[in-house]
């Protein structure tokens, strides 16, 4: 006869006994684009119309690296807040920002070249910007939850 102590624990790993996995890792990768689109849409609009009172239209086939730095920076703002509304470091907060400005600095010389459009610059920063996350993300797996 088995003692209390003696049953077998189930067979899970201890990250999914804590809610943690793959599937931790996605939902948060999610709701950090999410948090990204918010901080764009949100501080992006605000930044725009305080320019606009103020008499400078941001335009990204005039000014396409100033919208693409914007851009950026409202990202960044959008995700470290909810970065740390997750409880995340101020480190990998930082880190996770710093990769949101990584496309720029590879895209500007581009850019200055003629070998990418003002017009494409911030779709191809998006295209970049999603799997530099994701690598920084897979880089620091157990804060991320898998």
């Amino acid at each position: 006869m088995r003692t209390p102590t003696e049953t077998p624990a189930p067979r899970t790993s201890p990250g999914a006994r804590h809610g943690h996995g793959w599937w931790h890792f996605a939902r948060h990768y999610v709701e950090m684009v999410v948090a990204m689109a918010a901080g764009m849409l949100v501080l992006g609009a605000a930044v725009r119309g305080g320019l606009a009172l103020a008499g400078f239209e941001l335009s990204a086939a005039r000014h396409p690296e100033l919208v693409s730095l914007e851009m950026a920076f409202s990202m960044s703002a959008g995700m470290a807040l909810w970065m740390r509304v997750r409880g995340h470091g101020v480190r990998s907060t930082a880190e996770m920002c710093g990769v949101m400005f990584v496309p720029a600095a590879v895209l500007f010389p581009l850019l200055w070249l003629g070998a990418v459009s003002p017009d494409s610059l911030t779709v191809l920063e998006h295209l970049a910007m999603l799997p530099l996350m994701l690598l920084a993300m897979l880089r620091r797996r157990a804060e991320y939850g898998a």
